[in-house]
């Protein structure tokens, strides 16, 4: 995340958190606007106390985060002020109090904090983000990745407070308190599109990293004061240590944390260092010179790639594939592949060979896909979140093929992934770290939050709104401009050149069709998906299995019709692309398998 130079003063707003209570009148709103300044004050400062504890007592945290947790850190009370003050007695020369920092918080709570004399107040200043600025300016649809270096540094400003050798004490931060705004909603969705929230959110990780940063990496606690707490891209639930109605309680992991921060405000930049290089980076606040956007070094020790098998064997000759065409990179990393019931143990023996070992899994249904549609069970990807075992993972859908070791881009934090068409990413390669009560917090939304396309791709764009934009080329998609009127034919863009780490086969999968060519082009509504060049880039690894593991690709009987009755209505209709006049030699029309 890039720092803004200039020092703004941030307005704090005039009024506390609104009450759930109805108000009627101004007298009542006057008494519940008291009553809940000082209900927020006496929550606030609560709070305050239990994070004394955690920072000054070296006793554990207790296990619970029931009501006796909490009336545990209540009993603590006076053992955390005698030792506040046998701490200031004992060292004058040092500073002896904890230091609080406040973001957009209201200016009272700010007095009240600074009335109880137990800890020194730092009201952090920072320009609250333009209301002209949206966040389809920060995750556009394009960017410019073959330009000039320096050519897609087109991020709008989003303004930080200035952490450097001027501002010191915001690098002396025990504890960090923020009222985070929801986004003018709550309806059940984490993926709120508020350029406010996502400012107060990367505020607060900037802060925490610059305070730990400069005072050797000691631990840094953040009390988050709304009903919709953090937002979960930036703040790991793994790392919450309790929460009371609207306000959460964290300790973030730092070697997490500075990932997310090295990061880009949004997709209106490629994450490094597939971009320029670091020091041609342009800073949030529009100033030349070397920048923070570099990918902190790689922490994680148990990695792999993922992909997900459900509903059918259809793409069991695509993940035979995938894992044979990861191996001939050369790559390190394990291979994991989750299934349900309908993989048949034949088909598991084949997919072991191929260098998979398998979990099953229970499938998971998208209440948004029509009954029996290709995507309604798609939901079975988010099974990749239980895989603890691994602290980070590389999700690749089975219908790609991988050219190049791309085994680096596990040092990316989550979400990390490919462009697909608006603000949204592509869920086919996504960078993902498992976690049990991310899992949770995903499952609970499936039935509240919409996907716009009923599958997975549409639910985890709601649900992961920040994301990191890899380049096309790590997930290259088979997917071109198209006349639409059977005139089209294949020219250089369809081609994945030699810069291409993913190759995502769109439309009919190259096991579907003939070896010969790309049957996509039998059919004008699929000529989108066309190419013979990436079609033979699928072969090419085919033939490089072993014979028994290429008995896993054979043609059904009904693939085969189906395959037969697209070129007669192509012939009928005389496409231009002349497909349709290739005299097929696949041999595995000659030993037709049982579908």
């Amino acid at each position: 995340m890039a720092f803004s130079r200039n020092t703004h003063h941030h307005q704090p707003k005039t009024s506390p958190p609104s009450s759930k209570i109805p108000i009627n009148n101004n007298n009542n709103n006057n008494h519940h606007t008291s009553s809940n300044q000082k209900l927020f004050i006496t929550c606030l400062s609560f709070l305050s106390f239990a994070l004394l504890l955690l920072v000054l007592s070296f006793r554990p945290k207790p296990s619970s985060e029931s009501a006796d947790s909490l009336a545990w850190l209540g009993n603590r009370l006076q053992a955390i002020v005698r030792n506040d003050v046998a701490h200031r007695d004992a060292d004058t020369t040092a500073r002896s109090r904890t230091r609080i920092g406040l973001v957009n918080v209201d200016e009272n709570v700010r007095r009240s904090y600074e009335a109880l004399g137990l800890a020194e107040v730092v009201n952090v200043d920072f320009q609250r983000v333009s209301a002209n600025l949206t966040w389809k300016m920060f995750f556009p649809t394009w960017v410019d990745e073959d330009g000039p270096p320096g050519s897609n540094n087109n991020c709008p400003e989003l303004p930080m407070p200035r952490l450097d050798l001027d501002e010191p004490r915001y690098k002396e931060l025990d504890v960090v308190v923020a009222e985070v705004p929801c986004g003018g909603s709550n309806n059940g969705s984490e993926g709120m599109r508020d350029v406010f929230r996502l400012q107060v959110n990367l505020v607060v990780a900037n802060l925490v990293v610059a305070a730990a940063a400069g005072n050797g990496d000691r631990t840094v606690h953040v009390v988050f004061i709304g009903s919709c707490g953090p937002m979960p891209e930036i703040f790991r639930c793994d790392d919450m240590l309790t929460r009371v109605g609207d306000y959460w309680v964290y300790q973030p992991d730092l070697n997490r944390l500075r990932e997310k921060v090295s990061m880009p405000v949004g997709s209106c930049q490629i994450a490094p260092p597939f971009g320029p290089a670091p020091d041609t980076y342009i800073r949030a606040g529009k100033e030349s010179g070397r920048s923070n956007f570099q990918a902190q070094p790689n922490h994680h020790q148990k990695q792999a790639y993922v992909t997900v098998l459900h509903s059918s064997e259809a793409y069991v000759c695509g993940a035979i594939a995938l894992a044979q065409s990861i191996k001939l990179t050369n790559s390190t990393k394990d291979l994991i592949l989750l299934h349900d019931s309908s993989i048949t143990p034949s088909s598991l023996a084949g997919l072991r060979s191929a260098g998979w070992t398998t979990r099953p899994i229970k499938p998971i249904r998208s209440t948004f896909a029509p009954k029996n549609s290709y995507n309604e069970w798609n939901y079975s990807k988010l099974r990749i979140w239980q895989i603890q075992d691994y602290d980070k993972v590389v999700f690749i859908d089975s219908d790609l093929l991988i050219l190049r070791n791309m085994d680096h881009i596990f040092q990316y934090p989550q979400l990390s992934a490919g462009p697909n068409d608006r603000h949204l990413f592509n869920s086919g390669i996504m960078v993902i770290e498992p976690s049990s009560c991310a899992f949770q917090g995903l499952m609970t939304k499936t039935d509240l939050v919409a996907s716009y396309n009923g599958g997975d791709q549409g639910f985890l764009n709601e649900m992961f709104t920040w994301w990191h934009r890899l380049p096309r080329k790590v997930n290259w998609l088979k997917a071109f401009e198209v006349k639409g009127d059977g005139t089209d034919v294949e020219d250089v863009s369809r081609r994945p050149g030699d810069e291409v780490y993913g190759l995502h086969l769109l439309g009919m999968k190259p096991w579907m069709c003939y070896r010969d060519y790309d049957c996509n082009w039998d059919s004008v509504d699929h000529h989108q998906f066309a190419s013979d060049a990436a079609h033979r880039k699928w072969w090419e690894v085919y033939d490089a299995m072993p014979r028994k593991l290429q008995g896993f690709c054979g043609l059904s009987r009904e693939v085969d019709e189906r395959i037969r009755k697209g070129r007669r209505v192509a012939k009928s209709r005389k496409l231009r692309n002349g497909r349709w006049r290739i005299r097929v030699k696949d041999p595995r029309r000659d030993r037709l398998i049982k579908g």
